[in-house]
């Protein structure tokens, strides 16, 4: 696998998540993108939690699907959705590119409300089962795993 897109809604903080999460253990090893179904804002939240782990998205600026493809294509070997939106919207995409698609039902932590550190943790359980999920697909190849072998 050389080519990887996450798609979520909005491209504001699951799907760019990912992205930030596979490029930081993966490197130039394989290609990540990420976009959203819909255009959208960026969130601050995801900023703060991947920064807890040494991840800077400070200058992510969150893109659709068709910006995507305007701007460079849409030829990736795997497809990841994020929610059911975006799961529909590659299934549409694979009509007309040859591509890979999984689905990884992932919860919105936009959707909690509380306190700022309730807040924090809804995004900290995104970005940890991200985290686990990356590594354990796209481990082949892997600079680290090669190291550790």
């Amino acid at each position: 696998m050389q080519s990887v897109l996450f798609v979520c809604a909005m491209n504001a903080v699951r799907s760019p998540m990912a992205e930030a999460i596979a490029r930081h253990y993966f490197g130039k090893s394989i290609y990540v993108q990420s976009a959203g179904v819909r255009p959208s804002e960026p969130n601050g939240f995801i900023v703060s939690i991947l920064d807890e782990i040494g991840i800077d998205v400070s200058k992510h600026k969150p893109r659709t699907l068709g910006e995507l493809e305007e701007w460079e294509g849409l030829n990736f070997d795997l497809i990841i959705s994020l929610s059911p939106e975006a799961h529909h919207a590659a299934l549409e995409l694979t009509r007309t590119v040859a591509a890979e698609v999984e689905y990884w039902p992932t919860p919105d932590p936009t959707l909690v409300q509380g306190a700022r550190e309730q807040v924090l943790d809804a995004y900290r359980h995104v970005r940890d089962g991200l985290v686990s999920r990356i590594l354990d697909r796209l481990k082949v190849g892997s600079p680290s795993k090669q190291a550790d072998d």
